[in-house]
Formats: C-alpha cells, sequence, structure tokens
C-alpha cells in the first residue's frame, strides 16, 4: 500500500450539500481510505492508496462536478 494524503482548496462550492457530492462520488472510487470536505473552508482532505487509484482520477472527479481544483498539497 502506497498511502497518500492530499489537502485541496476547492472553488465552486455553494453549500454543505456540494461538499457531501464531493466526498460521496470520491469514496466510490476503489482506493480511497478517507475524504472529507469542509465547505467553510472551502476544503477536502483526501487519503488514498496510490497503487490502486491515482491523484489525478481523484481530481477528475471533483472538476467533473463543476468544482475547481485551486490548490493542491500533498501532506507528509
Amino acid at each position: 500500500m502506497k498511502k497518500k494524503t492530499y489537502l485541496l482548496t476547492i472553488r465552486g462550492m455553494h453549500c454543505n450539500s456540494c461538499a457531501l457530492t464531493i466526498d460521496m462520488d470520491i469514496e466510490e472510487l476503489s482506493g480511497v481510505e478517507k475524504v472529507s470536505t469542509n465547505y467553510a473552508k472551502s476544503q477536502t482532505i483526501v487519503t488514498f492508496d496510490s497503487s490502486r487509484v491515482s491523484y489525478a482520477a481523484i481530481k477528475k472527479i471533483i472538476t467533473k462536478n463543476g468544482y475547481t481544483v485551486e490548490r493542491e498539497e500533498e501532506q507528509k
């Protein structure tokens, strides 16, 4: 397992329902261990097994739903 965690700044969310949509869609990806989106902070923290799912696939889910990843930072 190659565990990675990213902190993402997300633009385009309008309410807590937007945050829940992001969480539910990312959780469906095989290899995602944990995801938590905070609407008030415009942030998502996602932990995943990079040998099973790519960061690009996670980002694609976010942008597919009409949101923009403004900033991404891998957590050590």
